[in-house]
């Protein structure tokens, strides 16, 4: 029970909603209606992923305050093979949230000498499965979930960093990225306080590029969840289609987004009935294949590795979709 008024009212937040929807009927709005439900969905998740965003991303750059680059290649160094991999993994769930945001370490990690496949096990992690995406996740699906997926998550970056390392495609990446300059200077140690500043500067800055993303979502959420007919949703993206974890993936990769602006369009389609690996698809290849963080990316390395990242990367992710469909029905 103290669980699940977590889950429902601090993570949830249905008092929010609640709220909200007594605002707009003493204002005179049927929130009943399309419009009037439009509205409630668009202020409610804005709201809700505005105020978990402050906060996981200010928890989330005090612990990266504790990890800067330096220590985080000292760290990286000291392991090898497969348990290298599992820790560049790890790491990357304690990055920023954008798949952009993550390409100048995986470069900085490169160019100072780590093995390619353990920087990029981080480069696959950071974007896909980091702490944001749990907590919110278990806001809107559970707790089983949220744990599934970002399993599932580690367990593709670390298979699609070793599988890169056993094919040797270290002549694949740019010539600037391997003769870069490499800096070995130690971090400046921190105090509390400025572990604390750099949190809220952080925080601030994040939101304000991440906000218009937020928006957008939100309002393709609430377009989806009470103009779309379900029967739509239900024939591309639902049970009736095997296809539709393809068609999901394949129409998430060319977006651009974060898990922030991926979640209300997720709400939305899993309230119009598609089926839940497919949605967790198309938010895995939002994330992690946007078109780009894969430009950018295409700036370092060559398009045979290019190539195989995005391969790996989408299989991972459509074997993960139809894994959480097929077992849907004991989960939710």
């Amino acid at each position: 029970m103290i669980w699940d008024f977590v889950q429902d009212q601090v993570l949830g937040m249905k008092w929010l909603s609640e709220l909200i929807g007594r605002g707009l009927s003493a204002l005179g709005l049927d929130t009943g209606s399309r419009m009037g439900g439009s509205i409630q969905f668009f202020l409610y998740d804005t709201v809700k992923i505005t105020l978990l965003l402050c906060g996981l991303i200010f928890f989330i750059s005090y612990l990266q305050s504790y990890f800067p680059p330096e220590r985080s290649k000292k760290i990286l160094g000291r392991f090898h093979g497969f348990w290298a991999n599992c820790i560049a993994a790890l790491l990357g769930t304690v990055t920023p949230f954008c798949s952009c945001s993550s390409i100048p370490l995986f470069i900085g990690f490169t160019s100072a000498g780590l093995p390619l496949g353990v920087t990029f096990s981080f480069l696959i992690s950071s974007p896909m499965v980091d702490l944001g995406s749990l907590v919110l996740l278990m806001s809107i699906f559970g707790s089983k979930v949220a744990m599934i997926y970002v399993a599932m998550g580690l367990v593709i970056a670390v298979a699609g960093g070793t599988v890169i390392e056993k094919l040797q495609m270290e002549q694949y990446v740019e010539n600037f990225v391997l003769t870069a300059a490499r800096v070995d200077m130690e971090a400046p140690d921190l105090t509390k306080k400025d572990r604390l500043i750099y949190a809220k500067e952080q925080m601030l800055s994040t939101f304000k590029k991440v906000f218009p993303y937020i928006l957008v979502g939100v309002g393709i959420g609430a377009l989806i969840h009470n103009w779309i007919p379900e029967h739509w949703v239900e024939s591309a993206l639902g049970s009736g289609n095997p296809f539709g974890v393809v068609l999901a993936t394949l129409v998430g990769i060319p977006m651009y987004a974060d898990i922030f602006g991926a979640i209300p369009v997720a709400e939305a389609l899993l309230f119009k009935g598609a089926q839940l690996g497919t949605i967790l698809s198309f938010m895995m290849a939002v994330t992690t294949l946007s078109l780009p963080s894969l430009i950018m990316l295409k700036k370092a390395v060559k398009p045979k590795l290019l190539g195989l990242f995005i391969g790996i990367c989408a299989v991972g992710i459509i074997l993960v979709g139809y894994f959480f469909n097929g077992i849907q029905a004991f989960i939710l």
